[in-house]
């Protein structure tokens, strides 16, 4: 007898999202995803495959990045989105999954679609990433970890990381997300 799980396949493989809707991995376009989905999702995924001193989420990262940003902060705020749907795989795994990093582009694509992102805002956000990365590595990892910015010029964002429980991450996130869309 199989048990039944919230993993099935419509168009393609899927998972049930917090809202009950479901979200097609190989069809994010057509699927239902709400805010609150990508928050859920997002609040409860620690960055650096949690290998940093105390959880930390993608959400509140999403938060320092739209907060270091000068304009473009939806943009900033929803910039691993995907993440939400797909999960936060390091760098150096993504380089041996080619056909991981085609489907996180079509969620990207269908996030940028349903939020109506400017698509001029790739560059000031992945500077903005940058920053923020390099301050967070500075604060969360061993003592070097941020050796690369120097040698990139990145200088480290002014942010303080606040190790926000996924609970009060997914409620900030809610909240800048809707003081920005009034």
């Amino acid at each position: 007898m199989n048990a039944q799980v919230a993993v099935k396949i419509k168009s393609g493989p899927s998972i049930m999202l917090a809202s009950g809707n479901w979200f097609d991995l190989l069809d994010p376009w057509n699927s239902e995803f709400t805010i609150e989905d990508i928050a859920q999702g997002l609040a409860n995924i620690c960055r650096f495959s949690g290998q940093c001193r105390d959880f930390y989420s993608v959400a509140e990262h999403s938060m320092h990045v739209c907060d270091t940003v000068e304009e473009f902060q939806l943009e900033a705020l929803l910039h691993d989105a995907a993440e939400a749907f797909v999960g936060d795989i390091t760098r150096p795994l993504k380089q041996l999954l080619p056909q991981y990093k085609e489907i996180e582009a079509n969620v990207e694509d269908a996030v940028n679609r349903r939020f109506n992102l400017d698509p001029r805002s790739k560059s000031a956000v992945k500077a903005a990433d940058l920053r923020v990365l390099a301050a967070e590595q500075a604060q969360l990892m061993p003592l070097g970890t941020d050796f690369w910015a120097a040698a990139l010029n990145v200088k480290p964002a002014a942010i303080q990381i606040g190790f926000f429980r996924p609970e009060k991450a997914r409620e900030l996130f809610l909240e800048k997300f809707s003081s920005m869309t009034r």
